[in-house]
């Protein structure tokens, strides 16, 4: 599995933590920025990693802004792509067996680094249920037109 992650000033510094996370699980990341805890708009980086992962040069991705909010927003209006913004374990699964979200968002202000990574961790392991869900995942794409 490989993951995009991108963040905003304000999600940078968890952003780093997650990098180091996945690298020691082994798991294979790009990084679409930001690289400091200079100010920057999050809207380009939710585009970045929803971009990235639509074009399939990444199979998920995890965005971070200052409450996960704006980056979130901004990821879901890339047609085909489902951002969930998750700030317990029980949304982070619901959101791959459910709504097989492809996207996970994290507010970089809002969470402590423990819990955010047992999110990843719970959203990265995580499995599309099918059967009921798909056709409610195909009411959603028709609602992008």
């Amino acid at each position: 599995m490989k993951i995009g992650i991108g963040s905003d000033h304000g999600g940078f510094e968890l952003k780093e933590h997650i990098k180091e996370y996945l690298k020691e699980k082994g798991i294979e990341y790009v990084d679409y920025g930001t690289n400091s805890l200079e100010s920057v708009d999050y809207p380009d980086y939710g585009k970045k990693v929803a971009e990235a992962v639509v074009g399939k040069e990444v199979d998920r991705g995890i965005v971070i802004c200052g409450t996960g909010i704006g980056i979130s927003i901004a990821a879901n209006k890339v047609r085909g792509i489902r951002c969930a913004l998750c700030g317990d374990t029980f949304s982070a699964r619901m959101s791959r067996l459910h709504n097989d979200a492809n996207v996970l968002a994290l507010g970089g202000r809002v969470l402590g680094v423990g819990l955010a990574l047992d999110i990843v961790d719970v959203f990265l392991d995580g499995e599309f249920e099918g059967g009921r869900h798909t056709n409610r995942i195909n009411k959603i794409s028709e609602i992008e037109g």
